[in-house]
C-alpha cells in the first residue's frame, strides 16, 4: 500500500499581500453574487421593480425643465432642446450619484461578511456598483429614446460614451472607497454622503448649460470631475456639435486619477484592521 506524502502549509508573512489582485481576481464568483444579491434586495417587494430606474430621470428632467426653462427661462445649448439636454445631463449623474453611497455604505452593510469569511474586502465595495451601472443601463435606454424622439441623430460620437461614462466611475470608486474605509470608523461618514451628492447635483452643469460659465471661472468649475463627464455626454449625442473645453479633460482625468489612487491606497491600508472596528 502506497502513502501520500504530508501536505504541508507554509504561512509566509505579506503573502496575502502580495497575492491580493490575483485573490480578488479568483473572487469574481463571489462579486457577481453579492451583485445579483444587491440588486435582489433593491426590488424586492416593489411594485414598480425595475421601473424606478425609468421614474428617478423622468422626473428630474420634468422638474428641471419646469423650473429652469418654463420659469427661470434658462437658455439651451443651442444644439440639444432643453429636455434632451438635461436627461443627457442626468445619465452620467444617475452613475455617480448612485455608485458613490452605494459604494461608502457597503462595508458596514456586509459587516457580518467581514468578520467571518477571508477574501480581499475590495470585492465588497465592487460588487456594490451593481446598482449603479444597472440604473447607468436603464437610463441611456431612456435617453436614447428621446434621442429619436426629437429626431436626434445617432452620430460616430455615441461611440465615446463608455470613456465619458469610464471617467465618472473612476471618480465614484476613488471618492466611494476613501468614504467606505472612513464610514467603518466614522459612522458620521454615512449622513454626510446624500448631502453632498445634494451639494454636487446644483454645482455640477445638469440644469444649465456649460457655455454659461465665465471664462475665468472655468478652471475651478472644471476641479468638479463630473462637469466634464457631462459636458461630454452632451458633446457626444449632439454629433460634436457641442464645443470640449479640453483643459477641462485633464483636469478630469487628473482629478479622477488623484481620487482613485488615493481612495484604493488608504482602503487597502485600513482593511486589515475592519474586522476588529466594525
Amino acid at each position: 500500500m502506497t502513502t501520500m506524502p504530508n501536505q504541508v502549509t507554509i504561512l509566509e508573512a505579506g503573502r496575502a499581500s502580495d497575492h491580493y489582485w490575483r485573490d480578488l481576481w479568483q473572487s469574481r464568483e463571489l462579486i457577481w453574487i453579492l451583485a445579483l444579491r444587491d440588486v435582489s434586495i433593491r426590488y424586492k417587494q416593489s411594485v414598480l421593480g425595475i421601473s424606478w430606474a425609468l421614474f428617478r430621470p423622468l422626473v428630474t428632467v420634468a422638474a428641471f425643465t419646469l423650473v429652469f426653462e418654463k420659469i427661470a427661462r434658462l437658455p439651451s445649448d443651442g444644439a440639444l432642446p432643453y429636455s434632451l439636454m438635461v436627461l443627457a445631463g442626468m445619465v452620467p449623474w444617475i452613475l455617480f450619484s448612485t455608485a458613490l453611497p452605494d459604494l461608502s455604505n457597503s462595508m458596514v452593510n456586509n459587516s457580518n461578511l467581514i468578520g467571518k469569511v477571508f477574501f480581499p474586502r475590495l470585492a465588497i465595495p465592487l460588487s456594490s456598483l451593481s446598482n449603479a451601472i444597472l440604473d447607468f443601463l436603464v437610463s441611456t435606454g431612456l435617453l436614447a429614446v428621446l434621442m429619436l424622439a426629437y429626431g436626434v441623430a445617432f452620430t460616430w460620437t455615441l461611440a465615446l460614451l463608455p470613456i465619458f461614462a469610464a471617467l465618472a466611475l473612476f471618480a465614484s470608486i476613488g471618492a466611494g472607497l476613501w468614504c467606505a474605509a472612513l464610514n467603518v470608523r466614522y459612522r458620521d461618514v454615512r449622513f454626510v454622503i446624500p448631502f453632498a451628492v445634494q451639494v454636487g447635483l446644483y454645482l455640477t452643469p445638469i440644469g444649465f448649460s456649460s457655455q454659461l460659465v465665465p471664462e475665468r471661472w472655468k478652471p475651478i468649475f472644471y476641479l468638479n470631475p463630473m462637469a466634464f463627464v457631462v459636458d461630454g455626454f452632451r458633446w457626444s449625442i449632439s454629433g460634436g456639435a457641442l464645443g470640449l473645453y479640453w483643459p477641462g479633460f485633464i483636469t478630469n482625468v487628473v482629478t479622477s486619477s488623484v481620487l482613485l489612487y488615493v481612495g484604493l491606497r488608504y482602503f487597502r491600508k485600513t482593511e486589515q484592521t475592519f474586522a476588529d472596528v466594525i
